[in-house]
């Protein structure tokens, strides 16, 4: 089910054809000021999916109908799936500990 959704589009007019990653919404507890989500079942939880070229309707169909409570993050076509672009993006989700530089 679809509880958030970033949209990292640079284009964000352009509906016809996205780039969709959901993932549980309970990852994104650690990052500062975010709502508190409950665990999931570990056994529904959605890690990480992904939809390459679909409409904006059709992501978030997709979302609603994930086993569990997801983010769901927009790109733009050809984007989004590059470490640099997704996963570099979620580094804000494991807060610094003392002693990182």
């Amino acid at each position: 089910m679809l509880w958030n959704i970033r949209d990292n589009r640079t284009r964000p007019y352009r509906w016809r054809e996205v780039n969709a990653i959901v993932e549980a919404v309970e990852h994104d507890n650690s990052c500062p000021d975010a709502d508190q989500a409950p665990e999931s079942d570990p056994k529904l939880t959605v890690d990480y999916n992904a939809l390459e070229a679909v409409s904006v309707q059709e992501a978030v169909a997709w979302a609603n109908n994930q086993p569990c409570p997801v983010t769901l993050f927009l790109y733009d076509l050809g984007g989004g799936f590059s470490d640099s672009e997704h996963f570099g993006g979620m580094e804000i989700r494991f807060p610094e500990k003392d002693g990182d530089a």
